[in-house]
């Protein structure tokens, strides 16, 4: 066994006896990454088409990115949030430009970003006199706390009930299930515009649109959690942007440190305002080295249009995948926008066998909900790659299908 494989063997060993085993981890111990490309610790090179679950919008270690982390972690890490800094000003300012907001509030993640405007839209609601109950939609996703489960799926909630109470689900595309939801009680609807762990499903522009005017008529607010499709990958900046309905509040996080972690609150004045001094907080959000790597990552996608690239890639992509889908009888439906996109397979094919015949052909893509193979590339990625990519979709379905045999 060569050093490097000895070390892949004892990093997957000390993972299983002193990790929490939360994750169904992959085979791999990757080490390095460039662009689109990660290396394992045996030498081994594949095309990245998850980009870290829609994380690496600029691919791995961009130069911009890795610069602007350098400079700043040899200045000033962190200081909390109680003193200003000159990248966090900076940050917000570029951020509320490019999304279309007056203001911003710093997370940790997605899960903090939903988390804090759970209680922005309930602080404004208290102030309107409203009731707490917040909406949300079938097939969304919008984390793992308590209190973002009681939004999500039934399957993601066994075992840690009670859930917290004033969450409400309605069938996704139902106008008339919101219309009739939507009362003096409701504080708030929060929508995936394109589900994400649900399929990679759009909401569709006549439903958002409708539920922009019934939110306005009942004075609820519009949430718009963009964790998975902001920063680029639907074609704009953020996929409001796309489908023209504004909503009251964004949120944001994934693809907008480039990799570092960090999420975001946006709202306009009137919104934002409902939340003074000492309301909500958080000690690492906005820090100095997550703010360098987010400002660093929105200046790269704005001044290189990658997401009118990724606009022309993913209509590329979905060219081919709806005409091998025709011709292959094995693809109910493609999915998406720009490089957010599912691969809707019949049942009768292996989902995650079809996944990991492609991790074996060089290629590390992801099955969510059963039968999508999801790909989100980074918006940075290839155009040879990308037909690399589809080029071993295509494999892997036909080698799950006839049941060929595949060297590891």
């Amino acid at each position: 066994m060569s050093d490097r494989s000895a070390e892949r063997e004892l990093a997957v060993e000390r993972e299983q006896q002193h990790h929490f085993q939360t994750y169904g981890r992959q085979p791999l111990v990757l080490d390095r990454g460039e662009n689109e490309f990660v290396w394992d610790v045996d030498g081994r090179r594949y095309v990245d088409a998850l980009g870290g679950i829609a994380v690496n919008v600029l691919g791995h270690c961009h130069p911009e990115v890795t610069k602007a982390l350098q400079d700043q972690a040899a200045r000033l890490i962190h200081v909390s949030n109680l003193y200003y800094t000159e990248v966090q000003s900076k940050l917000v300012t570029r951020l509320s430009a490019l999304a279309g907001f007056d203001r911003v509030f710093l997370a940790n993640s997605g899960a903090e970003a939903v988390e804090g405007s759970l209680k922005l839209v309930r602080r404004h609601a208290a102030g309107k006199g409203r009731g707490s109950r917040i909406l949300g939609l079938e097939g969304c996703f919008h984390g793992r706390t308590l209190a973002t489960l009681a939004l999500g799926a039934e399957k993601y909630q066994e075992g840690f009930g009670p859930m917290p109470e004033g969450f409400l689900r309605l069938p996704k595309g139902d106008t008339g299930a919101l219309e009739a939801a939507l009362g003096d009680d409701v504080a708030a609807l929060i929508v995936e515009p394109i589900q994400g762990e649900g399929g990679i499903h759009e909401v569709g522009a006549d439903y958002l649109q409708h539920a922009r005017r019934l939110c306005d008529a009942s004075g609820a607010l519009l949430v718009f959690d963009e964790i998975q499709c902001g920063n680029g990958r639907t074609g704009s900046m953020y996929a409001w942007q796309e489908y023209g309905v504004k909503p009251d509040v964004l949120i944001t996080a994934k693809g907008l440190g480039g990799g570092v972690p960090i999420g975001a609150i946006l709202a306009d004045h009137d919104v934002a305002s409902a939340l003074g001094a000492g309301d909500h907080g958080t000690t690492f959000g906005g820090n100095p080295l997550s703010s360098a790597a987010a400002l660093a990552t929105l200046e790269v996608l704005d001044s290189e249009k990658l997401p009118a690239r990724a606009a022309r890639l993913g209509r590329m992509a979905r060219e081919r995948l709806e005409a091998y889908a025709g011709s292959s009888g094995v693809v109910r439906e493609i999915r998406g926008r720009g490089l957010m996109i599912g691969v809707d397979l019949d049942p009768e094919i292996d989902g995650p066998g079809v996944m990991n015949r492609m991790r074996e052909h060089g290629v590390l893509a992801n099955c969510t909900a059963g039968t999508v193979i999801r790909l989100l590339p980074p918006l940075t990625i290839g155009e040879d790659s990308l037909a690399f990519v589809l080029d071993v979709l295509e494999k892997a379905v036909h080698e799950v299908r006839n049941g060929v045999e595949v060297d590891g």
